[in-house]
Formats: structure tokens, C-alpha cells, sequence
């Protein structure tokens, strides 16, 4: 499959910037629209690279649509869906994480789920972006929703396997997760340990999500490997989200020109 635009704009971004930062909005965990997109503005504002909506399985249909299209009218970065199952689609959107969740133990999860959206994909115009998903212990909602077969947090060389099967699979970028809610699961961000592994292993660009909740978590996973962090929960509070972003965005600069 030929790379579109967003796939180049995430290659060239890192080729030249040498990190970058992925900002999620589930906009079930906000308290309207206007929240939302005034999240999203505040996000591209401070220096997001790309705003990505979903994460949820509540996010669907008109809503969906409504939400993802104020957010276009306001913003100059891709918007990414992270769809938490086939209805979490909508045209509106830049591009899609085609995540098939390589330690699912549902087929379902694995290519159940590409099957059935992928027409829908097609017909909407939407980039598909290959991804392999792995979730990590504790794995959170996404954990349980997916059935995942979670991997161990003190067995990296597992994560590592699992990415390069990815990778040889076909997959053109690697996530690995935590789940949501990081406080509540008392665990943190996926392992440095892990992270290191992951990425010596893999040749495609890397993205850790899940419990990064502070600039010093961030400089820590990106020093560990990653090439994308992708974080959700840390901006959820829309009236301090500009001063948070700003802090991240520093850090996104700062450890990406020692990665060139």
C-alpha cells in the first residue's frame, strides 16, 4: 500500500524533528463539545503534532461526525481516529490508526475487526495507518474490551518479539499501551526496560502510550526509545491544558534534536 499523507508527514516530521508528540481526546471523558474543541485548539496551539479522537466505543455515529468536523474547521495538524471498534469511524477524519492488536486473544481483535471496517474506510477516503498494537500490563479498558493476552511488565524481550512480528507482518508503525486510567491501576508508563527492547529490535517508528502523566515521564520514554509519545489523560483538564502541553512540547523539542 502506497503511503499517503499523513503517513509522510509522520515520517518526514521525525526525519527532520527526530521526535514527536500524538495528543488523544475521548471525548467521553469531557463535558461537551465545546470543551472539546477548545481542548483540540489549545493542543495544536502549544505544539501538538497531530490530534487524535476516539479511544472509547461510546464514540460513534453523529456525534462523532460532529465533533471530528468542528475540530478540522479549528486545526492545521492531521486528525488521527484511535477507534475503539468499527463504529468509531468518521470522514472527517485525516487518517486512522488499521490497528490490528497483536497479543489479542479474539480473533476479532487481530483482523475480525480490519475485515469489517475496511470498505467503510475505503469508501470515506480515510489514510489508513498500519499499526501493530500490543497491550501492556495492566492493559486497563482497552485489556479487557480486547481480550488481550496482556504482556507481563518485567518480560520486555515478549514486547519485542511481538513488535518485530509486527513488523514483519506488514504493520509501518508499533504501539505499545498501558490502558487508561494509569493512577488508578498504581503501574505507570510501559517499562524503559521494555521500551529499549522494543526499539532495538524494530526498524519502524514507535509509539508508547499510557501513563505518561508528566514532562519528566516523557523525557524518560522518549530517552528509552520512542519516536511518538502519545498521551490522553494528562490533558483532559481543558482549562490548564495550554501551560501542559507547552511543558511537553519543550520536552518533544529538547530530546528530539539529541536523537538527529
Amino acid at each position: 500500500m502506497k503511503k499517503g499523507k499523513v503517513e509522510l508527514y509522520i515520517n518526514e516530521t521525525l526525519e527532520s524533528k527526530g521526535a514527536m508528540l500524538f495528543s488523544l481526546i475521548d471525548p467521553i471523558d469531557y463535558e461537551s463539545k465545546d470543551t472539546i474543541v477548545k481542548t483540540a485548539k489549545s493542543l495544536v496551539e502549544g505544539g501538538t503534532d497531530a490530534v487524535l479522537i476516539g479511544g472509547s466505543t461510546e464514540v460513534q455515529g453523529e456525534f462523532l461526525d460532529e465533533i471530528a468536523k468542528e475540530i478540522k474547521d479549528f486545526v492545521d495538524v492531521p486528525l488521527i481516529l484511535f477507534p475503539g471498534n468499527i463504529s468509531s469511524i468518521t470522514k472527517y477524519a485525516d487518517a486512522i490508526y488499521f490497528m490490528s492488536m497483536l497479543n489479542a486473544r479474539n480473533p476479532y481483535w487481530i483482523i475480525q475487526a480490519q475485515m469489517l471496517s475496511g470498505t467503510t474506510i475505503k469508501k470515506f477516503s480515510i489514510e489508513p495507518l498500519p499499526v501493530g498494537y500490543i497491550v501492556v500490563a495492566p492493559g486497563g479498558t482497552v485489556g479487557w474490551v480486547g481480550d488481550a493476552n496482556l504482556v507481563p511488565r518485567e518480560k520486555p524481550k515478549l514486547a519485542a518479539s511481538l513488535a518485530l512480528a509486527g513488523e514483519f507482518l506488514g504493520n509501518r508503525f508499533i504501539i505499545t499501551d498501558t490502558g487508561s486510567n494509569p493512577r488508578l491501576q498504581n503501574s505507570g508508563h510501559v517499562p524503559v526496560e521494555m521500551i529499549r527492547a522494543v526499539k532495538s529490535t524494530i526498524t519502524i517508528p514507535y509509539i508508547v502510550a499510557g501513563g505518561i502523566l508528566t514532562p519528566n515521564d516523557m523525557r524518560r520514554v522518549y530517552q528509552s526509545g520512542a519516536d511518538i509519545v502519545q498521551i490522553g489523560t494528562a490533558f483532559e483538564d481543558a482549562d490548564h491544558v495550554l501551560n501542559k502541553i507547552r511543558a511537553f512540547a519543550k520536552v518533544v523539542r529538547e530530546e528530539g534534536k539529541k536523537k538527529l
